[in-house]
């Protein structure tokens, strides 16, 4: 038998919430954490997610569970890129990188070139 899923969003977000919560523990756990059980709830919080009205009550869940979040955006990055990302945080890490590409050209064309007799005649 086929499984058929559901045309509308879901609005309940009680299996989102708790596998994000689960993620969270993941996460930050003090432990090792096995690949298989980690693996098997980012891709289970990936189907809700999939599943899930977007909105207010989602924004929140995402809001209060970062490791969600990132996901998340992974997940709608085709869509909307990092669409949860802190834009003061985004302009500063592009502003950092722009400076240290630009320090990393500047020290390679200021530096003197090494002597290939390196100083034997």
């Amino acid at each position: 038998m086929n499984a058929t899923r559901s045309q509308s969003p879901k609005t309940n977000l009680t299996v989102t919430h708790v596998l994000a919560e689960l993620l969270e523990r993941l996460e930050h756990s003090a432990e090792p954490v096995g690949a298989e059980q980690y693996l098997s709830v980012v891709q289970h919080l990936v189907t809700e997610l999939g599943e899930v009205e977007p909105g207010m009550a989602l924004g929140a869940l995402l809001d209060t569970h970062p490791a969600a979040a990132e996901l998340y955006e992974n997940v709608n990055y085709q869509y909307a890129g990092l669409c949860r990302s802190a834009l003061d945080t985004s302009l500063a890490a592009e502003r950092e990188a722009k400076e240290a590409i630009h320090r990393a050209m500047n020290r390679s064309t200021t530096q003197p070139k090494e002597d290939p007799n390196n100083g034997k005649s």
